[in-house]
């Protein structure tokens, strides 16, 4: 059961990742909008700039992983036949 529900949570294809970058990138501009709304002037866009760069960084973590487990299926399925 936990199994099932754990696999809902596993992003399988290119399209999915995309998907789920697309979302942090839509939060990271709303908390960017909250921080520059918080402290106008330089400080504001600074925290703009940190938050959405972020998302940069998850989401090429994200896109090299799948790309990794895609490699390790190959590999894996050479060894085996």
């Amino acid at each position: 059961m936990f199994r099932k529900i754990g696999r809902l949570f596993v992003i399988k294809t290119r399209f999915e990742a995309f998907a789920v970058i697309y979302a942090l990138a839509l939060g990271a501009v709303e908390r960017g909008h909250a921080y520059l709304g918080q402290y106008p002037g330089f400080a504001g866009k600074l925290l703009f700039v940190a938050a959405t760069g972020a998302v940069f960084i998850a989401g090429a973590k994200i896109l090299d992983s799948l790309r990794m487990e895609r490699r390790l299926q190959e590999l894996e399925a050479k060894a085996e036949g």
